[in-house]
């Protein structure tokens, strides 16, 4: 039997990169299958084809993650679909880096609400849902800045921060209805943002890492599954890093 057999997962920000691999993780593990993405493009379009390709059922959602009313909808949707939500990955995310003496208030307040309040906004709205069938598991896309800083992304790391401590708030709140919250906090990843990089930035990374090398959007879908299946059935509040040993 599939790890995620008869569930129903929604995340967010899927159309490409981490939150793609995470879906399609899940879509081949059994799960049905709700993404989101600010518009539904080309990305979208293909994402959605590669999880029907997986015979499970898929629901694309135009949706502003960042906007309170749109999650709560998109959500709704999800429920009117598929009944139930089992899994919540919050994956939205952006960067708008720059020292913070530099830093425009709108590149600040843009991160924070792309990146932080998007997860409350979905958490706000499946929360109900999941005490209804006392049952859930949140995971929130955190990152090793969120846990050590970097200089040039206040911004960036202060909203992942936030991400790991509201998955232990939540964890500690919802635990007693089987609701379980976690956050996956990923290093060097070689996605198509990081893949422009030059080489020689790339290689001075690699340098840092114990394995040497950058990690994968498959690596992080891994964790995710784990933490999205009754495998972890018994882990909650707790901080996963996937950084080939870059955070020690």
């Amino acid at each position: 039997m599939k790890l995620l057999e008869g569930k129903v997962a929604l995340i967010t920000g899927a159309a490409r990169g981490i939150g793609k691999a995470i879906a399609l993780k899940y879509a081949q593990e059994g799960a049905n299958i709700a993404f989101t993405d600010l518009t539904m493009g080309e990305n979208s379009e293909n994402t959605k084809k590669e999880i029907e390709a997986c015979g499970v059922k898929v629901l694309a959602l135009a949706s502003n993650a960042a906007d309170f009313q749109e999650a709560h909808d998109a959500v709704n949707k999800v429920v009117e679909a598929f009944g139930r939500v089992d899994i919540l990955v919050n994956n939205a995310g952006i960067t708008k880096d720059g020292l913070m003496m530099r830093m425009s208030e709108l590149q600040w307040d843009s991160v924070i609400l792309v990146n932080l309040k998007s997860a409350y906004n979905f958490i706000h709205a499946v929360t109900p849902v999941m005490m209804r069938q006392k049952s859930g598991s949140i995971i929130n896309m955190s990152s090793v800045v969120g846990v050590h800083g970097n200089a040039g992304q206040c911004n960036y790391s202060a909203s992942k921060a936030g991400m790991i401590g509201l998955a232990k708030s939540i964890a500690q709140e919802l635990g007693s209805r089987g609701i379980r919250a976690n956050a996956v906090a990923p290093g060097f990843i070689i996605t198509d943002m990081t893949s422009k990089l030059p080489d020689e930035v790339k290689a001075e990374w690699a340098k840092k890492i114990p394995l040497r090398r950058g990690g994968t959007p498959e690596d992080i879908a891994n964790v995710c599954l784990f933490l999205a299946s009754d495998m972890s059935s018994y882990v909650t509040g707790q901080v996963i890093s996937v950084c080939g040993g870059m955070q020690m």
